[in-house]
């Protein structure tokens, strides 16, 4: 395992719940993984309908950013759902991941996007970035997700310069300015 250096208290590994993977165990991860063992266990998605760490690279005025989303949901072969964690306020979080799921898949933008810091969650539509849940039990469960799934906009990719002002915000919020 790489050397990981942080300001983050590690208390050593721990293994994926959803891939086995090891990762490095801090308090941040101990969180998501809550997170993805929820969406499986009491939101009733398969392991196999649960992204984990999905990443968008982004490049402006010579600062490289790459952001993470900790989740995206899919059902079928549609990716309808992404989910970003981050302690804190979520207020914060909401213009982010509206960017992150409106450039996240190459053909489309996903529908919805949930904020959450693992006991708060919002839940927002990413065409208007509206919030249309707040609390984690405004994350859809599967039987909820099926049933929504028609109803839900999936639409097309932004056309380049909508494209690029999604990436700089997403690169603006998401920039490290810990500990500078």
């Amino acid at each position: 395992m790489p050397e990981h250096f942080s300001h983050h208290l590690i208390y050593g590994t721990l293994s994926d719940y959803l891939t086995g993977e090891e990762l490095t165990d801090t308090d941040d991860e101990r969180l998501r993984q809550g997170i993805y063992q929820m969406m499986v266990e009491e939101k009733g998605y398969q392991k196999e309908e649960l992204i984990a760490r999905a990443t968008i690279d982004t490049l402006f005025t010579r600062c490289f950013v790459r952001s993470s989303i900790d989740l995206t949901v899919r059902l079928g072969n549609l990716s309808f759902m992404i989910i970003r964690y981050g302690p804190g306020s979520l207020v914060s979080r909401e213009r982010a991941a509206v960017a992150a799921a409106r450039v996240l898949h190459p053909e489309y933008r996903i529908p919805l996007a949930v904020v959450t810091n693992g006991r708060e969650a919002e839940l927002l539509d990413t065409a208007t970035g509206k919030i249309l849940g707040n609390g984690l039990s405004s994350i859809p469960d599967r039987k909820a997700a099926a049933i929504l799934l028609p109803s839900l906009m999936f639409l097309p990719k932004q056309e380049a310069c909508k494209l690029e002002r999604e990436k700089r915000i997403l690169n603006a919020f998401d920039v490290e300015r810990c500990c500078l």
